[in-house]
């Protein structure tokens, strides 16, 4: 069993913490607990420390494609290893 620990915090903090929580909630479509909202802050800030860590993080419109894609293309072409 994981030993527990008690920690004060102000009120703002509580709420705030409440609020990521409901955030959360939502996004997960579960109850999410205060402790839950802390881990996911914790690996939040942990996270984006590899490039490859942004891997699938931009959700490209079709439209965005075909704006940047002639660009790319062309970048692609100058580029040598």
């Amino acid at each position: 069993m994981t030993e527990l620990k008690a920690i004060k915090i102000s009120k703002e903090t509580y709420a705030e913490l409440s609020a990521i929580a409901g955030e959360l909630q939502v996004k997960l479509k579960r109850p999410v607990s205060i402790e839950e909202a802390m881990k996911h802050l914790i690996k939040r800030r942990n996270k984006g420390k590899k490039i490859s860590d942004l891997a699938g993080s931009w959700n490209v419109t079709d439209k965005e494609l075909k704006e940047i894609e002639p660009s790319i293309s062309k970048a692609w072409e100058k580029w040598k290893p």
